[in-house]
């Protein structure tokens, strides 16, 4: 029996019958591609695949991407723009409701701009502006001028060994205050901190608290107010006191005793004051406030010392002990101006 033998270049019936089969079959799969490819683009020409049938502009371009055709859009967004076929109603909405935000942030932006621009203008008219530079040399100015002749204010920090941590925080962040309402008043004091021991827990609380401490324009040492100032000339503040503080005078030195104290460890400052026979007073709040109903029923007279201070300096400022009371002994403390209520 004979075999047919296969040239190289030469193959046989039946592989040529398969191979013409195979082409035929991919020649059909093309045309079939190429129809529906034309059918598609021809629906897409003539609104066949339209968001408002249903579907949503995302679906379309998603749909488009996934056959690989090159629509020309990234996006939606990117869609042409005057006709109502290519987004939807919800898209418009959104757009519109976005326009309409814009729209009234813009305004009110506007309106905060003039109001400020207004305000400015009062400032202006009212009293001649400066700039931070100035009006820090003014400051400071002031500030030194009240060192030469202006009345003294003592903070005596020997008490704090009385205090817990807590105490000491709140006194620090006092300070603070009193310092920053000394810096504003047109006629302010000269501020001096006695007993501040380095490495104290007062000095590091001032210094962790406070920023630019050591750049406050006033008096600190480690020694007591009764070997720095004249003893006749000091004037112990203590609510405890039966004088009255008549009348602030620059020639005196009124030492405020530096406690903060929860518990309320009652005539502390008093008997300290009368060890050493100091001059006491208080301020004049039963003689020119009364008592205020309350839930609580809680009247105090003992206030903080960047609160008695606002009140020294509100008077030192003004000579009315009703407006300096007014701003030194806040509505908590259960004392009210007799006229605060009409």
């Amino acid at each position: 029996m004979r075999f047919p033998v296969c040239l190289p270049g030469c193959s046989r019936p039946g592989s040529q019958k398969a191979g013409q089969r195979e082409k035929i079959k991919h020649a059909e799969l093309e045309t079939e591609h190429s129809d529906s490819m034309a059918t598609l683009d021809q629906d897409w020409e003539c609104g066949a695949i339209c968001p408002g049938d249903g579907g949503h502009d995302e679906d379309v371009c998603e749909s488009l991407s996934l056959l690989q055709i090159n629509t020309g859009w990234d996006s939606p967004k990117d869609l042409p723009v005057g006709c109502e076929m290519w987004s939807s109603r919800n898209v418009l909405r959104k757009q519109r409701h976005w326009e309409r935000t814009v729209t009234a942030k813009k305004n009110k932006r506007k309106q905060e701009r003039e109001r400020r621009k207004a305000k400015h203008g009062e400032d202006k008219g009212s009293a001649e502006q400066h700039s931070k530079r100035v009006l820090k040399a003014i400051t400071r100015e002031r500030l030194l001028e009240a060192k030469e002749c202006g009345p003294r204010l003592c903070v005596d920090l020997s008490m704090t060994r009385h205090m817990s941590r807590k105490e000491v925080s709140r006194l620090a962040a006092q300070i603070r205050r009193l310092y920053g309402s000394n810096k504003k008043a047109e006629k302010p004091f000269w501020i001096c901190l006695t007993g501040f021991v380095p490495g104290s827990l007062v000095y590091d609380e001032c210094f962790r608290m406070n920023d630019g401490f050591s750049n406050y324009l006033m008096d600190t040492t480690q020694e007591s107010y009764l070997d720095l100032f004249p003893l006749e000339t000091i004037v112990f503040l203590t609510p405890d006191s039966e004088n009255v503080l008549q009348d602030v005078d620059s020639s005196k030195v009124y030492i405020l005793g530096g406690l903060v104290d929860e518990s309320i460890r009652k005539k502390l400052t008093l008997r300290k004051a009368q060890e050493h026979s100091l001059q006491t007073a208080r301020l004049p709040i039963r003689e020119y406030m009364v008592k205020n109903v309350n839930e609580k029923n809680y009247h105090s007279e003992i206030l903080a010392i960047n609160q008695v201070f606002d009140a020294l300096s509100t008077y030192y400022e003004t000579k009315s002990w009703p407006e300096a009371l007014k701003a030194g002994v806040p509505l908590g403390k259960g004392y009210i101006l007799p006229d605060a209520d009409k």
